[in-house]
C-alpha cells in the first residue's frame, strides 16, 4: 500500500505522483466518507490530465465523460444513489472498465460485487481541515 499525504496547496502535484503510482492501471475506487475529499482530488486529476471540462460528482447522472488534453476519455463514476447492481449494469458498466480508459469512481462500495479484480482501491480520510491521507491498495 501507498500513501500521499495531500494539503490543498499541494493538491496538483499529488494528482500527478497518484497518476504516476497507479501507471497503466484504470480503474480506481476512491472510498471515504461525505466530505473526504473524493471529488476534489477527481477533479485534481483530471486537471492534470488537461481535463477543460468542469469536472463535477456524477450524483444524479452517474456517470460523466471528460475529454483529456491526450484525447482520451476520462469516466467519472458515483454510485451514492444507486440502490440496485442492476442500475450499473444497465449503465453498461463493463464495456466501460474494459474501454482501456480511465474509470474514477466514488462509492464504489454500493457496487462491490461488479468490481473487477484489477480494481486500484483508493481510501481518502481528513487527516485536519486541510490535509487529506491517500492511501493506494495496487
Amino acid at each position: 500500500m501507498r500513501e500521499i499525504i495531500c494539503t490543498k496547496s499541494g493538491i496538483l502535484n499529488a494528482a500527478a505522483q497518484f497518476l504516476e503510482i497507479i501507471g497503466d492501471h484504470t480503474i480506481i475506487a476512491f472510498q471515504g466518507h461525505l466530505g473526504a475529499g473524493k471529488t476534489t482530488f477527481i477533479k485534481a486529476i483530471c486537471d492534470t490530465l488537461g481535463v477543460e471540462d468542469n469536472v463535477c460528482s456524477p450524483t444524479f447522472t452517474i456517470i460523466n465523460e471528460y475529454r483529456a488534453a491526450s484525447g482520451d476519455s476520462v469516466f467519472h463514476f458515483d454510485f451514492y444513489r444507486v440502490e440496485k447492481l442492476q442500475e450499473a449494469l444497465d449503465l453498461g458498466l463493463e464495456e466501460y472498465f474494459y474501454s482501456g480508459c480511465l474509470c474514477l469512481m466514488e462509492w464504489p462500495e454500493r457496487i462491490g460485487q461488479l468490481l473487477p479484480e484489477e480494481t486500484v482501491r483508493v481510501q481518502i480520510d481528513p487527516v485536519d481541515e486541510n490535509t487529506r491521507s491517500i492511501k493506494i491498495d495496487l
